[in-house]
């Protein structure tokens, strides 16, 4: 299987790619032997997934989702639904978040502002 994938970066930023292995490709940025742009960005978190058939089709749609806009990539995100379909594609233990050691994942901060009655955004 080939897969596009949005990685959510600890700033907030937002990395696009593609690979045929998606549990060594999260490993890979995760230990800093992915993509420079990653590196030093941790904790990563998968915020987006999708399967492709071939490999030109999962770089045909990286591309696609990399010339979107910031707002446009978080509605396609938001209305992807993507998470229903990992035991479907065989990764329902993959791992989405990075919890490192004493930090607290990007999702939590967000729902503990979320409690507080603070309106934060992580875009």
């Amino acid at each position: 299987m080939n897969y596009t994938y949005i990685l959510q970066c600890k700033d907030g930023s937002l990395y696009t790619g593609w690979t045929n292995d998606i549990e060594k490709r999260l490993g890979d940025h995760r230990s800093g032997r992915g993509a420079r742009y990653t590196k030093g960005r941790g904790p990563l978190e998968l915020i987006y997934l999708e399967v492709s058939d071939s490999r030109s089709q999962a770089m045909r749609r990286e591309a696609w989702i990399k010339h979107l806009t910031r707002q446009k990539k978080l509605i396609l995100i938001q209305n992807s639904g993507w998470k229903e379909h990992l035991a479907e594609w065989g990764l329902e233990n993959l791992q989405l978040q990075e919890q490192p050691a004493g930090e607290e994942t990007i999702s939590a901060a967000v729902r503990t502002e979320s409690e507080k009655g603070e309106h934060t955004h992580v875009i």
